[in-house]
């Protein structure tokens, strides 16, 4: 059985994500399957977070994104390569960080509780688009630079070991 951490709260954010980075090590080290590891990912970061209304993936499917696990409200299914927040980090590759998501021109509202987002673009180590991971919050500018080097931090740990293990 895993076990989140109580106190993350009460630790700085460059320790909650450097405590998160080990539990994504030991949820996703054992397991081999995408959908599994992604969805533990999401409830892991969802659940271990203040201020998240969602926490999930848009996998790229060759075309265009596509919603894969994710924790929080029906979300958005698919979503075209350059359009909003996730479109815009897998046309870049470059992290997203928005502390209000109404400023962002081509904002898609798939919550309209959200007031800021992160989006980090899931690379390959070939250079190969996986996707992106995406968390919202109600919270405007709830988001910032440590966010960012930590959900960085996040995701390499998932590309490594939930993506780039994963059978067949």
């Amino acid at each position: 059985m895993f076990q989140l951490s109580d106190n993350l709260s009460e630790s700085s954010k460059p320790e909650q994500y450097a405590a998160l980075v080990e539990m994504a090590r030991g949820l996703l080290a054992d397991e081999r399957d995408l959908i599994a590891n992604a969805a533990n990912f999401s409830a892991l970061v969802y659940h271990s977070l203040a201020d998240l209304n969602w926490a999930g993936f848009y996998f790229f499917d060759g075309t265009e994104l596509v919603v894969g696990p994710f924790q929080g409200k029906p979300a958005c299914v698919r979503i075209a390569i350059g359009r909003g927040v996730c479109g815009t980090a897998a046309l870049t590759r470059a992290t997203q960080l928005v502390r209000d998501v109404h400023a962002f021109p081509g904002h898609i509202a798939c919550d309209a509780a959200s007031r800021a987002e992160i989006v980090v673009p899931l690379v390959a180590p070939d250079g190969t688009l996986i996707g992106v991971w995406d968390v919202d919050s109600p919270r405007e500018a709830r988001f910032d630079e440590a966010d960012q080097a930590g959900m960085e931090a996040l995701c390499a740990v998932f590309v490594e070991l939930g993506w780039g293990r994963r059978a067949g």
